[in-house]
Formats: structure tokens, C-alpha cells, sequence
């Protein structure tokens, strides 16, 4: 219970600086966004967070307004069609992540923890892999920084347990 609170209390506090210093850089973010593609700077998307808790995460927008309803859906395509140049550039710097701060902040999510899934993954998790949502979600976690998008599935889910 400590090392929760503890945790907890660093997340908030890191998330308020970051969010302070970092807004400068956020602004310009989504104006370039704003400017090059219809539609808002924002995206938000249910996902499943502590306790399989259904939440709203933020992002910068990558992709075009509508995106998931067309090509892969939810999934990924090799240099995919939806994703806005300003977009591409946001996910090979992660920066499409920034806005997220404030899910710490408000207490959906963690710096480091599993990534969280979207409800239909979470309602078809193994009893095993179910596990994830013991912890807040993170920003970057384990299987970020062992692959990212480049392992499969199982395996993300697999170092997540760990």
C-alpha cells in the first residue's frame, strides 16, 4: 500500500511539471495539427484502465478524423494511408503521447505501467492476462521498452506480466 502511495504521489507531481514545462511544446503541437488536417488537435478513445475500469485517454491526433472506421480499424498498416504527415512525425517521437500527462494527473493512468488496452481486449483476456489491470496503465512500460509495436501481441502481453 505504501509503494502505491508513493507511486502515485510521484505520478502527480512529475505529471504537473512535465504538463507545465512541456505546454509551450503542446501548443505548437496542435496548432500544427490543427493546420494541417481537418478536425480537433485532440483524440480521445475509451480504454481499459485499474481494476478493468473503463477511462477516456487523451492523445494529439495522428490519424485522419474517422480513422478507425476505415482500412485496418483499430489495427496497423505498414506506412498506413490515415496517419497525417504532421501525425507521423508525432508517433516516431512519441509526442502523440504528451496530453496523457493529464490522465496521470488525474489519476487514470501511471508513467510506467502496462499500456492500456481497448475494452474489447481486455474483455477477451485470459484469466492469466487479466492480471495487467491489477496495476494503473502506463505511459511506457516494460514491453515499450522491449519492442514496442515491433513483438507481437502475446509477447507485450507477456512482459507486462513480468
Amino acid at each position: 500500500m505504501y509503494r502505491r502511495l508513493v507511486k502515485r504521489l510521484l505520478d502527480m507531481m512529475l505529471s504537473f511539471i512535465a504538463l507545465v514545462v512541456l505546454s509551450p511544446l503542446m501548443a505548437v503541437i496542435a496548432v500544427c495539427i490543427r493546420l494541417t488536417s481537418a478536425g480537433p488537435a485532440l483524440f480521445l478513445q475509451e480504454r481499459t484502465g485499474l481494476y478493468g475500469r473503463p477511462f477516456r485517454m487523451i492523445k494529439f491526433r495522428s490519424m485522419v478524423v474517422g480513422a478507425e472506421q476505415m482500412g485496418a480499424g483499430y489495427g496497423m498498416e505498414k506506412d498506413d494511408p490515415r496517419i497525417t504527415p504532421v501525425g507521423r512525425w508525432l508517433r516516431a517521437t512519441s509526442f502523440d503521447e504528451l496530453p496523457q500527462l493529464w490522465n496521470i494527473l488525474i489519476g487514470d493512468m501511471s508513467i510506467v505501467g502496462p499500456r492500456p488496452g481497448l475494452p474489447y481486449q481486455a474483455a477477451n483476456y485470459t484469466q492469466e492476462q487479466a492480471r495487467r489491470l491489477d496495476v494503473r496503465p502506463g505511459i511506457t512500460g516494460w514491453a515499450q521498452i522491449h519492442g514496442r509495436n515491433e513483438i507481437p501481441w502475446s509477447r507485450r502481453i507477456q512482459l507486462d506480466l513480468w
